[in-house]
């Protein structure tokens, strides 16, 4: 018996968090990527706008797989393999190299996500089994630039930061950051000292610090409307094909 969702404006919209321009050019990436091709056994029993569709909604919604399937039409089975066969394929663009004479400012800071696979996570602040997941925006645009694997949620930002690949990514670009990255390189807020309070420059960079480094805030309430990142049952890779696959939708429901 055939679902109800399909590829269709009403179902793309309302399930996946993007309008139909936007969702049929992430179809475009995933097909470019080899998305349609054959998956090592059976052939597909859904069009790959279908797939797609699956994989975004099972991101925004955070369904299980036994839920999800009644509604493509399709076995729990079939759902698990077209989860892991487009996840890898959804990841993010990397990062384009910074111009000649074009200032850029990129912002930098991690976010706990709750994660049930104990071997990619740690009891944290939160105090859920959680991974550390760092991103780097844009300050302009506010689109997501990079993310890095995740690590134990026990783990400090600037250790998060030093062991990823964050920072050769981010060479010759100015980023900032809060202050859990000092000693790190990065432009951090002025630290006050016992005793010694901050001038009157310093409290208004801070200010303006703080004005800007609130972007990568919002941007981490954005992504969070996918659900699965408030709850996340995949295991190993899973959590950072998951992140890198809603970066991806992020940035498509911002800018089309």
């Amino acid at each position: 018996m055939g679902g109800a969702l399909r590829a269709e404006p009403l179902w793309v919209e309302r399930f996946s968090g993007l309008w139909m321009s936007r969702f049929e050019k992430l179809v475009r990436v995933v097909r470019e990527r080899g998305g349609n091709g054959p998956g090592g056994g059976r052939p597909w029993c859904l069009p790959l706008a279908d797939r797609v569709l699956l994989v975004a909604v099972y991101y925004r919604t955070n369904l299980t797989m036994r839920q999800l399937a009644p509604l493509f039409g399709i076995s729990p089975a079939a759902v698990c393999r077209v989860v892991q066969r487009l996840r890898p394929l959804l990841a993010i663009e990397p990062a384009p190299r910074p111009v000649a004479d074009v200032e850029r400012l990129w912002v930098v800071d991690g976010t706990p996500v709750p994660v049930r696979d104990r071997t990619v996570a740690a009891s944290s602040r939160n105090y859920r089994f959680s991974a550390n997941v760092q991103v780097i925006i844009d300050a302009d645009s506010r689109l997501v630039i990079a993310s890095a694997r995740p690590v134990p949620g026990n783990k400090a930002d600037a250790h998060a930061w030093r062991e990823s690949d964050l920072p050769a990514i981010a060479a010759g670009t100015t980023v900032i950051a809060d202050g859990a990255y000092l000693g790190t390189g990065l432009i951090v807020p002025h630290h006050r000292r016992a005793g010694r309070p901050l001038l009157c420059g310093q409290e208004e960079d801070n200010a303006e610090h703080r004005h800007v480094r609130a972007r990568v805030e919002h941007t981490f309430a954005r992504m969070k409307n996918w659900k699965i990142l408030r709850d996340c049952r995949q295991k190993g890779d899973g959590l950072h094909h998951t992140v890198q696959a809603i970066a991806t939708m992020h940035n498509l429901a911002m800018t089309g």
